[in-house]
């Protein structure tokens, strides 16, 4: 079975043209995890039509990257996909500084795909000084 009918299909993100000349489509668990970034990315009143829908992770923009800052980012995170994202279920939500660039986090989202019961993990980087 096409995992695309049970977990879910879209527009891939970023948008973008498939070899075939059309704009390329995600299915399944990669569409998920694309959705995952959608949220994580858009900020509460961006959407028209769906005001509250997103992450609202701008508002940590330029705090201090400490662990009192992660805590919230973290707290964030779990309420927008707790909210927005009904195919998963949040296992953990890991932010840490960015051993590499002192101005940034490393989020990680371990997460549970409701249809099928498997484990997945997304990973992202946030920079706090963008």
């Amino acid at each position: 079975m096409n995992e695309g009918n049970y977990l879910g299909k879209g527009i891939s993100f970023p948008p973008r043209i498939g070899p075939d000349g059309r704009i390329a489509w995600s299915a399944g668990a990669q569409n998920i995890r694309e959705s995952i970034r959608i949220i994580l990315l858009t900020e509460s009143w961006e959407r028209l039509k769906l005001p509250k829908f997103g992450g609202g992770l701008s508002r940590f923009l330029f705090k201090p990257n400490t662990a009192a800052t992660h805590r919230q980012i973290q707290e964030r995170i779990v309420r927008a996909l707790e909210r927005w994202e009904p195919r998963i279920m949040v296992e953990s939500v890991r932010v840490v500084r960015d051993p590499a660039d002192e101005q940034s986090a490393i989020i990680t989202i371990n997460y549970t795909l409701v249809a099928t019961g498997e484990s997945d993990q997304l990973n992202m980087t946030f920079n706090l000084a963008n």
